[in-house]
């Protein structure tokens, strides 16, 4: 299979998407023995260090098995790997399209979203849930500069999620913000009438605090997929 030969500066990231992305294309298939070190740095005109390093990075990515004296065989990414191939996938758009990368996520943050503020609502302390009112004034008096209510929502979300008491509730929550996908790289103008419905925010705080976790709920999920339904383009 032809490679591209890469630039000298940060070869071994070269090796590493190209690789990744020949897996995820389908170009090659599950339990498929990949090319030795040797004849992929042919291949990819690097020296051998470049190539090792990229392998273990795509091991990491749940992408391959890698055997001490075997060969390195390609698993099935659908089965293996987690959030952070999403990520690295986001600079990709021909292998997995970056809208429909953006669209799962956000798909992904409104179903956690939704019943993390249920949670919070149900359990949190009484500081924190009360606390969050003031929270999303403070969000309000940004309006309606876009960018700055971006950032105070990631917060105020943290607040929440935090409340919920769920690891992997923010496990997932910090993938999702720290990446190039869903919140981190969606322009604010996708998500203007969720950021814009100050009266929104004000009733799921309010649901929260008064420990309404149904109505917390469907507050929730009334924002969080606002960015769903707003045009693209």
């Amino acid at each position: 299979m032809a490679f591209a030969p890469v630039p000298r500066a940060s070869v071994s990231d070269h090796v590493f998407a190209q690789l990744r992305d020949a897996i995820v294309s389908g170009r090659y298939r599950p339990d498929d023995p990949l090319p030795g070190e040797r004849e992929l740095a042919g291949a990819f005109a690097v020296n051998r260090h470049a190539v090792r390093e990229a392998l273990r990075r795509l091991q990491q990515l749940g992408l391959l098995r890698v055997s001490q004296g075997g060969a390195t065989r390609v698993l099935d990414w659908r089965v293996h790997a987690g959030l952070d191939l999403a990520l690295s996938l986001a600079q990709s758009g021909d292998v997995l399209p970056v809208e429909n990368l953006v669209r799962d996520m956000l798909e992904m943050r409104a179903c956690i979203g939704v019943d993390a503020a249920r949670l919070c609502a149900e359990r949190a302390p009484d500081e924190l849930r009360r606390g969050l009112v003031a929270v999303v004034e403070e969000f309000a008096a940004l309006a309606p500069d876009l960018p700055a209510m971006g950032e105070a929502n990631i917060a105020l979300w943290r607040t929440i999620v935090n409340g919920s008491g769920n690891t992997a509730y923010l496990l997932a929550f910090n993938s999702l913000v720290a990446g190039a996908v869903a919140v981190g790289d969606v322009p604010p103008e996708r998500r203007a009438a969720e950021l814009l419905d100050v009266a929104g925010h004000r009733r799921l705080a309010e649901a929260i605090a008064t420990g309404r976790g149904a109505d917390a709920g469907r507050e929730a999920y009334d924002l969080l997929t606002a960015a769903l339904t707003t045009p693209t383009t």
